[in-house]
């Protein structure tokens, strides 16, 4: 589970730039009024109204990307500090100790050490109950990533939305320039530009949208897979670490075969 200080983060930055993005067409048509922003009627307002479609999936995807990126970190999945507080405690058989810090850490490694640990049966010495603990392990990472990759998913539907609202635009910009066709029975292009450039702005800002989305999709999705990888092996070093300790004396005791006549 995300900490909810970055949740009210995120929150926070999408609402502002929804804000943005509600009261910027609003700012623009009065500079267009004042003959200020020509360049910005000729690449975005002449998109017509499916420009304000692909406008709130641009604030989607920017409000998206900068709240998985501020949750997908290190610091938030598998800390140095607490990876080397837990091992010290595991190498030195103290699980219950490793149990209680852990369960005071909000990270991903805390809270899976906290849920999967106390799995942990001292009855069996030769392996821990390494089954449980790492089924244990298993059933965590599966209900943890869910929610987590949720929100990285949606910028995949705004990676496939985008063009698609573009391809939008593109139709009611053609079927509008047919119908000034017939109606002026001539091809003037003074009067096709503006449905033209309906077709062409919306299918370009769809694209323009959509290619960053897929590049920022793959790139949260593997880190989100390698933060989850390192923290797994962290708590398999861990639970290692403890096994090794209790069964010490039984490997120094053993003698390497071929060495001692």
């Amino acid at each position: 589970m995300i900490p909810s200080s970055h949740r009210r983060i995120g929150k926070a930055a999408f609402l502002s730039l929804l804000t943005l993005a509600i009261t910027s067409p609003a700012l623009f048509a009065q500079g267009a009024e004042a003959g200020k922003s020509t360049l910005l009627d000729r690449w975005v307002l002449d998109g017509g109204p499916t420009m304000g479609f692909i406008g709130a999936a641009v604030v989607g995807f920017i409000a998206l990307a900068v709240y998985n990126f501020m949750a997908l970190t290190k610091a938030k999945f598998c800390p140095d500090d607490l990876k080397a507080a837990l091992l010290d405690h595991m190498a030195n058989c103290r699980v219950r100790s490793a149990i209680e810090l852990a369960s005071s850490h909000p990270s991903y490694l805390g809270r899976m050490v906290a849920y999967s640990f106390p799995n942990i049966d001292a009855t069996r010495p030769e392996d821990l109950g390494r089954d449980h603990v790492e089924d244990a392990m298993a059933d965590f990472t599966t209900n943890e990533n869910r929610k987590i990759s949720t929100w990285i998913n949606y910028i995949s539907v705004i990676a496939q939305a985008s063009p698609m609202l573009g391809l939008l635009g593109t139709v009611i910009g053609m079927v509008s320039a047919f119908g000034t066709l017939k109606e002026a029975g001539a091809a003037d292009p003074s009067q096709l530009a503006g449905d033209i450039s309906v077709a062409l702005l919306t299918t370009l800002w769809g694209l323009i949208n959509a290619i960053p989305c897929i590049i920022t999709f793959y790139i949260l999705k593997n880190k989100f897979a390698g933060l989850v990888a390192e923290t797994v092996h962290s708590a398999e070093e861990m639970l290692n670490a403890a096994v090794a300790t209790v069964n010490a004396d039984t490997l120094y005791a053993k003698i390497p075969e071929g060495i001692a006549e």
